[in-house]
C-alpha cells in the first residue's frame, strides 16, 4: 500500500529534470523542437508525462535543465504548467545552460547537473531526483524515495527488466541479494542477462535519486577528469566501488510484472508507444483517474463526424482529440491530434496524425507519423510503396513513413 505523503520530507526534495538532448534518433520530429517537446498520444507533449509523475508523487520543486531548440519546451511549460505557489516553496523553472562554471554547453547528463550546482547550494535539499524528459511511464516516486531512505542508500537506480536483445539500447546493471548495484555498464555491446533469467536483462531507467552530499561531492570529483560527465558511463560506475548504491525494480503493483516504460529515443520507439494507446486493454491506460496525465489544451470545439452519401467510413480502436472534422472517412488503430480535417473517402490506418494536419479527400495512409500543419492532397497514397515514399519522407527501419511539420507535399 501507499504511504501517506509526508510534506516535510518532500519539500526536501529536488528535481532536476534533464530536457537538453537533441534527439538525433527522432529527426524529423525534432528538426524544429528539443525532444521532451515532441508531441505525443494527440493532446500531450512527452515530457507532460514526467511532469505528472512529479505531481501526482507530491514533488514540487523542479528545475527542468533545457538546452536545445528550446522556445516550443519553454512556451509549453509557461502556459500549460503554470500552476505552482511560489508561496507555499513550489515552484517550476526552465534553466538553461548559463555557463556559471566554464564556457562550455551542457556536455554531459552529469555535467549538466555540476553547471547547475548552485541551484543545489540555494536550495539546499537533502534529496535530489534527476529525471529525464523523453520516458513514457506512469511511477510513483514516493515509494523510491521512501525505499531510498529506509535502505540509506546514497544513489538509488530505478531498474526495469528488458528483453536482452533490447538491452544494449540502455545502462545494464547487475545486482546482488541485497539489490545492491554491483555491476553497471553503459549500452554494452554483448549486455549481460539476469542469473535465472537468461533471455531478460536488468536495465537503467534513466532515473538518479541522490543523496545531496554525495552527488556533489562526485559530480565535482568528475568534473576535475577528462570523461563523458555522464551518470552512466562515469558516476555511476564509480560510485559503486565507494558508495552504496542500490537497484529500485519497477514493477506494476497490480500484476507485479514489469511497469510499462517506454524510452522513445527512435522514430520506430515513438510510433510504437502511440499505437500502444489505443489498444482495447492498453498496458498505458490514460483514462486513469487515479493517476491524471496534465497538459495545456488549447480551446477546441468537440470533435465532429460526418457521414456522407456513401457512409463508408467507421473509426475503430482510435484517439481522436477536440477540434477535428471526420467526413466519411475509415481510421483505425489511429491518434488523431486535435484540429484534424480528414476529407471523404479517405483513410488512416496505424498512424500519428498530429496537430493542424490537413488530409483531402481519397487519401490513404498507413504506418505513418505526419507532424504538425502538414496539408496532403487529394489521392495521395503514403505508407504503402516504399520506394516511393522515400523520395520525399523520412523512412524507418520497420517502415514508418514520417512527414516533418509544415512539409509541402506532391
Amino acid at each position: 500500500m501507499r504511504k501517506p505523503f509526508d510534506h516535510k520530507l518532500f519539500k526536501k526534495v529536488l528535481v532536476m529534470l534533464l530536457a537538453g538532448g537533441k534527439g538525433e534518433r527522432l529527426y524529423p520530429l525534432t528538426r524544429d523542437r528539443a525532444k521532451p517537446a515532441v508531441p505525443f498520444g494527440g493532446v500531450y507533449r512527452i515530457i507532460d508525462f514526467t511532469l505528472s509523475n512529479c505531481i501526482n508523487s507530491g514533488l514540487r520543486k523542479i528545475c527542468v535543465l533545457t538546452q536545445y531548440k528550446s522556445y516550443s519546451l519553454d512556451r509549453h511549460l509557461r502556459v500549460g504548467w503554470n500552476i505552482f505557489n511560489s508561496e507555499l516553496d513550489e515552484f517550476i523553472e526552465n534553466i538553461p545552460p548559463q555557463k556559471r562554471t566554464s564556457e562550455m554547453w551542457y556536455l554531459g547528463t552529469a555535467d549538466a547537473v555540476y553547471q547547475n550546482i548552485y541551484v543545489l547550494e540555494r536550495e539546499r535539499p537533502e534529496m535530489v531526483l534527476i529525471l529525464a524528459g523523453d520516458h513514457i511511464y506512469k511511477m510513483d516516486y514516493s515509494e523510491l524515495i521512501n525505499f531510498h531512505i529506509e535502505n540509506k542508500a546514497d544513489l538509488t537506480v530505478p531498474c526495469i527488466e528488458v528483453p536482452l536483445d533490447d538491452a544494449s539500447r540502455f545502462g545494464v546493471v547487475g545486482i546482488d541479494k541485497k539489490h545492491r548495484i554491483v555491476d553497471f555498464e553503459e549500452k554494452p555491446s554483448n549486455p549481460k542477462p539476469l542469473p535465472a533469467k537468461q533471455n531478460i536483462a536488468l536495465v537503467s531507467m534513466g532515473i538518479y535519486l541522490f543523496n545531496t552530499e554525495v552527488l556533489v561531492q562526485r559530480i565535482i570529483d568528475n568534473a576535475k577528469k577528462d570523461s563523458n560527465r555522464d551518470f552512466g558511463k562515469n558516476i555511476i560506475p564509480t560510485m559503486i566501488k565507494k558508495d552504496h548504491v542500490l537497484s529500485f525494480v519497477f514493477t506494476d503493483n497490480k500484476t507485479n510484472k514489469a511497469g510499462y516504460w517506454r524510452d522513445i529515443g527512435t522514430l520506430d520507439a515513438y510510433w510504437e508507444a502511440n499505437i500502444d494507446l489505443v489498444k482495447a486493454n492498453p498496458d498505458f491506460n490514460l483514462f486513469d483517474s487515479a493517476w491524471p496525465i496534465r497538459t495545456y489544451n488549447k480551446q477546441y470545439p468537440p470533435a465532429q463526424y460526418l457521414y456522407g452519401q456513401e457512409k463508408k467510413g467507421m473509426i475503430r480502436d482510435s484517439l481522436i482529440s477536440n477540434g477535428c472534422i471526420i467526413n466519411d472517412a475509415f481510421i483505425e488503430r489511429s491518434v488523431i491530434s486535435p484540429d484534424v480535417i480528414i476529407g471523404s473517402q479517405s483513410s488512416a490506418i496505424g498512424s500519428v496524425i498530429m496537430e493542424g494536419v490537413r488530409i483531402g479527400k481519397n487519401v490513404t495512409i498507413q504506418n505513418a507519423i505526419i507532424d504538425k500543419y502538414v496539408t496532403i492532397p487529394d489521392g495521395m497514397r503514403i505508407g504503402y510503396n516504399v520506394q516511393e515514399d522515400e523520395k520525399q519522407f523520412t523512412v524507418t527501419e520497420k517502415g514508418i513513413v514520417v512527414a516533418y511539420k509544415e512539409m509541402h507535399l506532391i
